[in-house]
């Protein structure tokens, strides 16, 4: 606040000539260190809360991060056991599968072996004792 040049006659005191605009400055003749401790003190637990506030939101943000990372991998890790059961119930289809073909090959086989031993053309021929 700037007062002019001239004092109310009660003051008697003179105030200082701001160098910068050549006013005089207002000066508070109270004690004031109660109120400027009050502010310096509300000011550092407003900072304190905010800091805190900050690091409450870094914490969730963190959270928030390896909950949607966790959610991610378990979500990808029952995708991977469905995928397992699937290979699984695959290999032992195949696995019937190729037992059934192994025992019809069996089978073809002897038929094959039972075929050929009946026909004339498939037996030996000793081919020595007929050209002589």
């Amino acid at each position: 606040m700037h007062v002019s040049k001239t004092l109310k006659k009660e003051s008697k005191m003179e105030l200082p000539l701001d160098a910068e605009d050549g006013t005089f400055t207002n000066i508070s003749l109270a004690d004031d260190s109660e109120h400027r401790s009050g502010i310096l003190s509300s000011k550092a637990e407003r900072a304190r809360s905010t800091m805190m506030n900050a690091d409450m939101d870094a914490v969730e943000a963190e959270n928030q991060v390896e909950l949607e990372e966790k959610t991610r991998l378990i979500n990808q890790v029952l995708e991977l056991q469905h995928t397992l059961e699937d290979l699984s119930a695959r290999v032992d289809a195949v696995k019937e599968e190729n037992l059934k073909l192994k025992s019809e090959n069996q089978v073809l086989g002897q038929y094959i072996e039972n075929l050929m031993s009946a026909s004339s053309v498939f037996q030996t021929t000793d081919t020595k004792s007929k050209r002589k």
